[in-house]
């Protein structure tokens, strides 16, 4: 087996919209620095994601000096989005979850209202330390999270889709592989490792960083949806259904909390500590 070691990294500064693959990311104790600190919600200020609307994954946003957006889209005007000012606060949804933001003005909610033919508007989480704490089933008691679906990272590895790659083409869907990792929308990939290891690990770390590995990851509906045309198939849920069922879900990846503060960097060694 090859030396395990961090193949990839990604950032999604806006989630469910694209986002970047840095070579190098701070590791906060809420997630990447960078990653999910902006989310868009409809006119009732709840969540919107690529779930109902795979056109999502057409919009790019890019992180600029100082924490601020570039945003862009097929159709649109590039925007640039300052962080906003401290002030009032508005009430948000994330799925089960009432979360405090800061809106980030008229003009990204007129761009977004724009570009997916609803109202819409862009806020920003402006203290990620006290904002949203982690489910307390699975984490410590201080550990938060920014709008990422449940837990600060999300970690794959490069030896678990080829073998899910593998399943898919022996399946119903055959001519849907083999599909990318971005898929799977993963903050860190790994290489080096035995198909399906990632089940039973429990502490791992990443270059200087230690990570809690706090339970798998449950996938839904945007797996389907390809990335760079918003179309949808129904690999890899129909394969994971088949083959990945644990209980109700369906699971590809780990979910990571952060054990420490540092930078890690594609490339950096990957080692399992329990």
């Amino acid at each position: 087996m090859a030396k395990s070691a961090l193949r990839a990294i990604h950032l999604y500064p806006v989630k469910s919209i694209a986002g970047s693959g840095p070579g190098e990311a701070v590791v906060e104790p809420w997630g990447l620095a960078g990653d999910r600190r902006w989310m868009v919600v409809d006119a009732g200020r709840k969540l919107l994601t690529q779930r109902p609307l795979p056109k999502m994954a057409l919009a790019h946003a890019e992180i600029l000096a100082g924490g601020a957006l570039r945003l862009s889209a097929p159709g649109m005007t590039p925007l640039t989005v300052e962080v906003p000012a401290p002030g009032e606060t508005v009430a948000v949804e994330h799925f089960q979850d009432k979360i405090d933001a800061v809106p980030a003005g008229p003009a990204a909610a007129a761009w977004f209202c724009e570009f997916l033919g609803i109202e819409a508007e862009l806020v920003h989480l402006d203290a990620p330390e006290i904002r949203r704490p982690i489910d307390p089933k699975y984490s410590e008691p201080g550990d938060t999270v920014t709008f990422a679906d449940g837990f600060p990272l999300l970690l794959t590895t490069t030896s678990s889709l080829d073998a899910l790659n593998s399943l898919i083409a022996q399946g119903d869907h055959a001519d849907e592989g083999p599909l990318p990792m971005n898929r799977f929308r993963p903050n860190v990939v790994v290489d080096g490792t035995a198909p399906w290891a990632e089940d039973d690990w429990r502490r791992v770390r990443i270059g200087e960083v230690v990570f809690q590995v706090a339970k798998p990851s449950a996938r839904c509906v945007v797996t389907t949806t390809d990335q760079h045309t918003a179309e949808r198939g129904k690999e890899p849920l129909r394969t994971l259904a088949r083959h990945r069922r644990f209980g109700d879900r369906l699971v590809f990846g780990q979910n990571l909390i952060p054990r420490g503060a540092g930078t890690i960097r594609i490339g950096d060694p990957f080692e399992i500590l329990e």
